[in-house]
Order: C-alpha cells, then structure tokens, then sequence
C-alpha cells in the first residue's frame, strides 16, 4: 500500500458509521509494518509528531480494595506485599505534586484504591485537585464508580481528567471481574463525560485474552460518543499472589499491534503507555512511539509496580529526538530537573487502574 493511499483511506474513517469490529480485526491482521504506517500518517495528522506528553502518578490511598479484579495486587481478596494505607493526608499529596512538576510532570495523577468513594472522600479529593491546579498542573484522578452528583463536585474543584478502565472486552470481563459489572463502568464513563469533565479510559492486554477480545474493547472505546479523549494501554503487570501472577506473556508485536490500532480507530485520543514499560527495552517503546503512543507515566514507579525511572525517560527521548508536549526541543526535555525519586512516583494503587 502506497503511502498516499494509506493517508486517503485514513482520511476517510472517521467520518463513517461506528466501527464494525470485524474492521478491527482486520488492522490487526495488516502486515505490521502497513500497520505502522497506517498509525504513524494517522498521529500525524491529528498530533503534533515526536512530542510525548508526561504524566505522573501518585497512590493517594493504596491497598484494602474489595473488588476481585485478578490482575490487581490491591484486592483485599489476594495475598500480595500490599498493605492496606488510610487516605494521605493533603500536604503530602501537594508536596508530591510540587515535586512532579519540577520534574517536568505536565499532568498529575491520583489514584485512590476504593470500590466507589464516600461524599466525604470526594470533598478531600476536591480539595487536592483544587490545590493541585493551582500548581499550574492538569489533574486527573481514579476513585472507583461516582455516585450521581460526585462527578460535579469534581468537575467543580477543576478536574481535568477522570480515570475510568473498561479493562477488556465484555465478553471476556467476566472471567477477570466478578463484582462489578461492564455496564457499572459504562455508567461511570458516561457521569463524567455529563458533567464535562474529560474521560479517560482504556484496558490490560496479556490476560488471557484473544486479539478478537483486544478487537472487541477497542470498539467498545472507539465507539463511545465521544471517544476517550485520553486512552492508556496497559500490559499486564504479573504480580505474585493475584490469579494471573503465572499467565503467558503477550507477544511484544501484539501490544505495539494494539496501540496501533488504538491510535487509528481513535485518532484525537492521547495514547498513553501505562502499566508494563518497566518490562518493556528501548526499542519496544520506540515502536509504541511509532505505532502511535504520545504519553507516558513518568517516574520510578506506577502504583505497585516499577516503572522507568525520570533519567532512563529522558534519555529516551532524547535519543529518539522527541520532546515533553510544550518543550521546544528534545534538550530541553533531556536538561530538565532530574530531582530524586519522589513519592509521586512511587507509591500508587493497582497497576492497571492506570490513568
């Protein structure tokens, strides 16, 4: 396929009907470097190239969960080197926060390990999202299912983003989660988007799961009126102690296949990698970049697990001639702060839960 006729055919999709999942199907089964290229004209067309946006996360309150999601190491219901935390207290969220940012985090993150939050948990997150924008950093926070109304007393405290997963596909969900159902996120997805507030959502490859269930929750996503205006794609962190501590690996290609096909079907979205860089060498994430990605976590660690460190990120990109979203160039992005590793970077709730 020329690449002339590759721009036209991805000129064209957006405007069609909603996507048909044997379509999907069918851009994982391109050739992969066609698939690439398809991915790269798209990003390009709707993104500003070689910029990556920079993110980091903060557990605000970690462990004690009693969902049974079998990929996370913060269930209660699993024996895992996770304790359960009480909430942090405010200060120590800002000053974390104040780190972040002088690391070069753009966006900040929280994560709160609750099956859904009490009105009082939402004033007190309310209060840090407040404080937090007033840094002059974007927020984004996942707190579990909001109840009606909570999504405006966020929206009100100037929350950016919302943090919602739907995981994997419906068919397959109910073999990873039993207590709460598909359409409990969907419910949750959509009191975000009411209230205005930006949503992001995405799901965990390397579960189990066939490329027609990666098929069938991207079309779920790409197919939400709006689509996520941010889309994370997890690789499944195998921590000792939950089901899937001893599931086979995905194959790498399959994952850059999937963030390739995230990019196409949702093409304004920010493809973020998430849970699972820290297994993942240079020249993997590099084809993450190419396929399409253009955000990542930035720190040592992602919730309860590891994650690049600041020093290796920066590098990175400056090998690969990229730069942070509203750097100038790739110094700068390399030049940047390189303080010591921060709370903001690692402590967090489920590695999936990843915003």
């Amino acid at each position: 396929m020329m690449a002339t006729e590759v721009a036209r055919h991805s000129l064209t999709r957006e405007t069609n009907s909603a996507w048909k999942l044997d379509d999907i199907v069918d851009l994982y089964e391109l050739p992969f470097m066609d698939l690439l290229l398809r991915a790269q004209v798209v990003h390009r067309q709707n993104h500003e190239p070689n910029t990556v946006q920079l993110s980091t996360l903060l557990s605000i309150k970690t462990g004690g969960c009693p969902e049974d999601c079998a990929y996370c190491p913060q269930s209660s219901r699993y024996n895992t080197q996770v304790e359960k935390e009480a909430l942090l207290p405010v200060q120590e969220v800002l000053e974390a926060a104040r780190r972040a940012k002088e690391n070069g985090a753009q966006r900040f993150c929280m994560g709160a390990a609750w099956r859904s939050p009490t009105a009082r948990q939402v004033d007190l997150v309310a209060e840090m999202v407040t404080a937090i924008k007033d840094m002059g950093l974007e927020t984004c926070v996942t707190l579990g299912m909001l109840k009606p109304g909570q999504a405006e007393m966020l929206r009100d405290a100037g929350l950016d983003y919302y943090n919602h997963n739907l995981d994997t596909s419906p068919e397959f969900y109910g073999t990873i989660i039993s207590t709460r159902t598909y359409q409990d996120r969907l419910d949750t997805l959509e009191r975000v988007r009411a209230a205005g507030i930006n949503v992001c959502s995405g799901g965990i490859v390397g579960m189990g799961e066939t490329r027609r269930d990666r098929a069938r929750l991207i079309q779920q996503l790409a197919n939400l009126s709006p689509y996520p205006d941010s889309v994370p794609v997890n690789n499944l962190v195998k921590v000792p102690g939950t089901p899937l501590a001893q599931g086979e690996d995905i194959d790498p290609f399959e994952f850059v296949r999937t963030v390739a096909v995230a990019r196409i079907t949702m093409p304004r979205a920010v493809v973020r990698l998430s849970a699972g860089r820290e297994e993942m060498d240079d020249s993997l994430q590099a084809l993450c970049f190419l396929a399409g990605a253009n955000s990542i976590f930035y720190g040592d660690q992602l919730l309860t697990t590891g994650n690049p460190n600041v020093i290796r990120d920066k590098q990175l990109l400056q090998r690969l001639g990229m730069s942070a979203t509203g750097s100038t160039s790739a110094s700068d992005t390399a030049e940047a702060t390189a303080s010591p590793a921060t709370k903001a970077s690692t402590d967090t709730p489920c590695p999936h839960t990843a915003l």
